[in-house]
Formats: C-alpha cells, structure tokens, sequence
C-alpha cells in the first residue's frame, strides 16, 4: 500500500515510522527542502497548490492525508480531480480551519463551549463586549496554533487595540474559562466507523506551546475520562471523520468544556508512541487505509516533554531512566518544536523523578 501526505514535518515523519512495519510506502509534498519526513519518506519537495507536486505526491497512492489542517482549498480540490482519495474527508478541514465553525458545530452538538462572539469589523466591540464580557480572548478566525494569532484582552478598553492588532476582520472574541487544568482526548475513527479513543491527558503549555503532557490525566475521575472520550467520539462522528482527531479541552469545577479541534495527530498524542499498545499514528495509517483499529489503551503510566528552542545535551536526557528521545532534524529557533522526550513507567510514584530531570533538562534549553 502506498501513502501520500500533504505537509513534511515531524507529524508527517512520525507517521512515516508508523507506516514502515505494515509494509506501507510513504510520500510527502512539503515546500521545505530539509523537510523532515524527507529523512525516510519520499520528498515531493514543492508548494502546496502545485500542480506537478500534487500529482507526484498521489501518484499512487491508496490515499493522501495531511499533517496540519491549513492545507489549500485548491490543493484538495485538484486531488478530487484526479480521482484521489483523500481523508480525512475536505469537512474535517472546512470546520477546523476556521474557529467559528468549530464552535458552531460543537455547539450544534451540545457540547459546552466557551462563549464567543464574531468580529467582522472594528465597530463589533461593543456588541462583542455585551455578549461575552471581559476579560477574554481574541483570535483569528484562521490559522492560529501554538498561541500564535491570538491576544489577551484583560478589560473592555483593551479590546479595540486587540482587534486592530490583529487586522480588524475576521476574528472571534471568546470568554476565558476558570479551568482548572488543560485536558486533551484522541480518538481515531476507521472507514468502517469504528471508534477507539486514547485515555485524556493533562497539558501543561508555556507561551502559547505544549510543554508536558501527562497520560492518562492524574486524578480524573472515570465520569469525566468518559465524557471526554465522548465528546471526541461525537466531532468525528458528526464530521464523518477518518484517522485520528484530537479536541483539546478545559476541566472546570462545572465539567468540561471543550476549546479547539485537531483533525489530525497531535503533540499531546505523542506519548503514545511507546506508552500506548498502538500509537496515535500507527492508528491514523491504520484508520485511512481501511485497517482494523489498534488497541489504545496505555501501558502504565507515561509523560511527553517537548524540546523548544535549543536542544538539552543528548547523553543527559538518554541518561533519564525510562526515556525515549526523539529529535526531528531541524536547525535551533526561539519557539521552535525540535523534538519531545517520552517517559513510561509502571505507576505515578515511579514516573515522578525521571519526569522532573526531563522538565528541568529542557526548560533549561528553552530558556537558553
């Protein structure tokens, strides 16, 4: 079988890892000469609405997915046109590539949300500011990650500057939620619509990007492991969803309260890799190509520590009992992700020392 991806980077490579075993072939399109898939998959080194890139990218291919979800409307379109499948379906990407729609649909489901109001225009304030108070958040609409594309607004003064900050048209203002931690939950559906979904983990994130992540999230009662599993269950469900989705997700004294949709492998998944009996990705290869759904469920106890900025010295972190290193070949830059540290071990207790040197080994590096 044989695999296209949109997107070259470490999202795309670590599913190229997963794809080898079952014997399956992988070829990436990513404008980026020193992609880094392009270590162990196919390179189509060209821009995304190319024409011949996309063409070289498919040819072949059972299937093209993608690793991000701001892929070219006409990048998809002209895949159709070919004939390629393509999955997840083009509405995993319509509804994920703006907030608004998330939201609608999460809305539509009855899953609880933070309360937003839309600004199209800088006069929207007022209105913004009477449906959803202060302080809240501002957003673009579209292509945000990693904190980027977003402005705290601490009072109703302070909105006005915000929405010229950011261009003043399609933005989303959202209320802040009291959370008391940050959750996540991945779930992968298959062609055949079945469902398995990874236990939720707690996130910890530091200017805007995932620093740890914690599998299964520590203390969470069973109710609401299940209501978070549900909620992952219901998007991928009401978006007819194939391969992995992740919805990331606020825990509030009232319950939970979900925040934005991935409709892709994520960095809060990544410990899954060795702590889950089948990884997030090998799950994606497996739920794309029409394979039956591995087992995720967690062995034992597991943490992920992402490498931002510089890299800590190797030998240290291999020297963590329990760790697994891996480093995604690209050149050191402020807020940049250059790999994560995998921890497992057989319970809490056991994990707590080797996580706090992985902590303390690459907030040093960040910091650096």
């Amino acid at each position: 079988m044989r695999l296209g991806i949109l997107g070259g980077g470490q999202l795309a490579w670590m599913l190229a890892q997963a794809a080898e075993p079952l014997g399956v072939s992988v070829a990436v399109l990513d404008p980026s000469p020193d992609a880094a898939a392009g270590r162990i998959a196919e390179h189509v080194a060209a821009a995304y609405d190319d024409l011949a890139g996309l063409d070289a990218v498919s040819a072949g291919a059972d299937v093209v997915t993608y690793e991000f979800e701001n892929i070219p409307a006409a990048a998809v379109a002209r895949l159709a046109a070919l004939g390629v499948t393509v999955l997840p379906l083009p509405a995993s990407l319509t509804t994920t590539q703006d907030r608004a729609r998330e939201k609608e649909l999460m809305r539509g489901l009855g899953i609880h949300v933070a309360p937003y109001a839309l600004i199209d225009a800088p006069a929207d304030a007022a209105a913004a500011l009477t449906q959803v108070g202060a302080p809240g958040i501002l957003k673009t609409r579209r292509l945000g990650y990693d904190g980027k594309g977003q402005v705290r607004v601490a009072t109703a003064a302070d909105l006005p500057a915000a929405i010229r900050e950011l261009g003043g048209t399609d933005l989303i203002y959202e209320g802040l939620v009291a959370f008391t931690r940050e959750l996540s939950v991945v779930v992968a559906r298959g062609t055949d619509g079945s469902l398995v979904a990874y236990p939720p983990v707690e996130n910890e994130h530091r200017d805007g990007i995932l620093s740890c992540t914690v599998a299964p999230a520590p203390a969470l009662p069973p109710a609401q492991a299940e209501a978070a599993q549900a909620i992952g269950f219901a998007v991928a469900e009401a978006l007819g969803h194939i391969g992995v989705l992740c919805v990331e997700l606020f825990d509030t004294p009232d319950g939970i309260v979900a925040n934005e949709i991935a409709p892709r492998v994520h960095n809060s998944g990544h410990w899954s890799i060795e702590g889950a009996v089948t990884s997030q990705f090998a799950n994606h290869v497996r739920g794309v190509l029409g394979l039956p759904l591995g087992d995720p469920s967690a062995r034992g106890v597991a943490a992920m520590v992402n490498i931002v900025g510089t890299e800590p010295e190797l030998a240290a972190l291999l020297a963590i009992s329990g760790a697994s290193v891996h480093t995604y070949g690209k050149a050191p830059r402020p807020g940049r992700k250059l790999g994560h540290v995998t921890l497992v071990a057989e319970s809490s207790a056991a994990l707590a020392a080797p996580l706090a040197q992985a902590r303390a080994l690459c907030a040093a590096a960040w910091d650096a």
